[in-house]
């Protein structure tokens, strides 16, 4: 079925203790694109200025991925982040930040986009995810990403995002200060008790959680990666594994969401392998299903 994307693209630095990755691709809508690429077509939405270096033609050349929704901005800049990595790689910095076309209004849905069944708000200013949300006729199933920022600055604004998405996909640390809880179980049932049906909260290097309103659980180890040489963009690639499987299948019942978070897991085991996109450029589906494989036999007993 169809999955719609929207979110950043960004002109990313990186530095991390492997070395330094200038002026590289990178945003929450690019790296959902490639990753989910490898399981259905793809409809993008984003916004770049008329500085934007990169031929995204080129960049998804040999992926299904519609760049209809791709507004180049003549007046705009675009996005720009640079951040470092500490040695153990778990704790990030962000040096600097230009919003530029991020603090402007989001592109318009194209109309074909209207008719998209899977939906995935990357993570912006929740009015603006609901503003695009607005957009798309019927989807049948929507998650977002939401960040500390607009949990602590637009509470509010995120509790009516949650009444209107079928899942949720935070880390830890945002997890419990949306639910004012320590015990992450604890945090995923108040938050699903705030109107979501479904909450991933993803732990890094020690995996992830997913519980639904159901009271259905299912907790996974990450995939035990031999080297991490830059984790920009592991959670948006997750989160196009995710939900480009359940694209692919139609299916959202628990058991889909399961094996969902698994190919979001290896997906992500990739991203991570390398600097920017060059982690997931370089694999085919062969190898997604591979690592599938192994971390099922992994968590198997």
């Amino acid at each position: 079925m169809s999955l719609l994307v929207t979110g950043s693209i960004a002109i990313d630095t990186v530095k991390t203790p492997h070395g330094i990755s200038e002026n590289c691709i990178g945003g929450s809508a690019v790296y959902f694109s490639m990753a989910a690429s490898f399981f259905c077509p793809v409809r993008l939405v984003g916004a770049v200025g008329a500085d934007c270096p990169f031929d995204f033609a080129k960049v998804f050349a040999g992926r299904n991925v519609d760049l209809t929704g791709l507004e180049v901005r003549e007046n705009s800049k675009t996005f720009r982040w640079v951040g470092s990595y500490a040695e153990n790689m778990d704790s990030r910095t962000t040096d600097y930040i230009e919003l530029n076309v991020l603090a402007e209004e989001p592109p318009a849905v194209p109309v074909k986009f209207s008719d998209s069944k899977f939906v995935f708000l990357a993570n912006t200013a929740p009015n603006l995810q609901l503003k695009l949300l607005n957009q798309i006729d019927k989807p049948v199933f929507v998650a977002a990403d939401t960040m500390d920022f607009w949990i602590e600055g637009q509470p509010e604004d995120v509790k009516t995002l949650l009444k209107k998405i079928n899942c949720l996909v935070i880390n830890e640390d945002e997890a419990r200060l949306l639910a004012k809880e320590h015990d992450l179980i604890k945090a995923a049932e108040k938050i699903l008790d705030m109107g979501t049906d479904v909450v991933i909260i993803k732990k890094g290097e020690s995996g992830s959680v997913m519980c639904n309103a159901e009271g259905d659980k299912f907790i996974l180890p990450a995939y035990p990666a031999a080297e991490v040489r830059d984790p920009t963009g592991a959670g948006d690639s997750f989160a196009g594994g995710f939900m480009g499987y359940l694209a692919q299948t139609g299916k959202t019942e628990f058991a889909s969401l399961k094996a969902a978070v698994a190919y979001g897991t290896v997906v992500a085991s990739f991203t991570i392998a390398d600097f920017s996109l060059n982690g997931l450029i370089a694999i085919d589906k062969t190898d997604i299903d591979d690592r599938f494989e192994t971390l099922r036999k992994c968590t198997s007993f």
